[in-house]
């Protein structure tokens, strides 16, 4: 199954689809999930923010977000989202495939692996199974079957909760999709730049002029409030995840450029709203090529990572 993570303005690219409920160990995520299918192929999307847009970037409950995917057997995630530009040749408009990520991020759960000094430490049963030692495997258990909120949990030494990883995040995305959708949208004639490093703040403020300044001199390209967690979250569940960046502004507007001013909520809304439809014919391609079999080094990101 693919997934989808929808941004500003998003949730309706789907019709005829049904509106499923998923509780995970983190909470409920962002809304209800939507599945639906496309020439054959299952599609589950979740509204980032919720379809009210009840959760600002830096309130978004990422980890049930990936976990409820998990639960539902999403095996990769494309991940539309509205971004600013700090480069004048990606302009209002433009797509932007994204490669790398840089965190100036602050005080969000960015990780499944606490260790055995976080109080979720559920009982997992490790049955003879043959997918008994597979981390993953484990974490779908956890989801899946962890304790009632009316029972009494007990702390378990042998728990996935107390587990503690290192994952590599060299490569936070996933080749093939981001490929595939670049392919996609040079197909489709959309400007689209590709392999560019995306910087995540906090939010929900937008830059200062300083900031976006400090950005810029750095080469990064666009900013974003949502990349983080989600991203490194979805790597550590064994998920191919990739972002589609849509450039709504110039963040705090450009150095030496008095005609571009600092972005504003309008501005975001209206150029995200201008360019909804490229993004639907966009993903409804990528979802038409898509190989959702294919096996990928995103699903073993955890193999050597977890420290038994």
């Amino acid at each position: 199954m693919l997934g989808i993570f929808g941004g500003s303005g998003f949730y309706k690219f789907l019709d005829n689809v049904k509106e499923v409920e998923v509780e995970t160990e983190f909470g409920k995520p962002s809304d209800k999930i939507f599945i639906g299918e496309y020439k054959g192929k299952k599609v589950a999307f979740l509204p980032r923010h919720s379809r009210a847009h009840n959760f600002p970037p830096h309130k978004i409950p990422y980890k049930a977000n990936i976990a409820a995917f998990k639960k539902l057997g999403v095996r990769q995630i494309i991940a539309p989202c509205a971004s600013g530009s700090l480069a004048p040749n990606i302009k209002p408009g433009d797509f932007v495939v994204c490669n790398q990520f840089v965190n100036f991020t602050w005080g969000r759960d960015d990780t499944f692996f606490h260790g055995s000094s976080h109080p979720r430490n559920y009982e997992i049963s490790t049955n003879s199974t043959k997918d008994s030692d597979n981390v993953i495997a484990r974490l779908d258990r956890a989801i899946q079957d962890g304790p009632s909120v009316d029972s009494p949990v007990e702390p378990a030494n042998n728990s996935w909760w107390n587990k503690v990883a290192h994952i590599s995040c060299a490569e936070p995305y996933c080749r093939y999709l981001s490929d595939l959708i670049f392919e996609v949208c040079q197909n489709l004639r959309m400007p689209v730049h590709k392999d560019k490093t995306v910087v995540v703040i906090n939010g929900p403020r937008f830059s200062t002029k300083g900031e976006s300044r400090f950005f810029s001199e750095q080469d990064w390209d666009v900013i974003n409030m949502t990349q983080y967690p989600e991203a490194i979250l979805a790597r550590e569940a064994e998920i191919c995840y990739a972002a589609v960046a849509l450039i709504t502004d110039y963040d705090a507007g450009l150095e030496g450029n008095p005609d571009i001013k600092p972005v504003t909520l309008d501005e975001v809304l209206k150029v995200f709203n201008e360019n909804n439809e490229k993004i639907k014919k966009a993903l409804f391609e990528v979802i038409d090529k898509i190989d959702e079999n294919r096996d990928c080094p995103c699903h073993k990101a955890l193999e050597g990572a977890v420290i038994s």
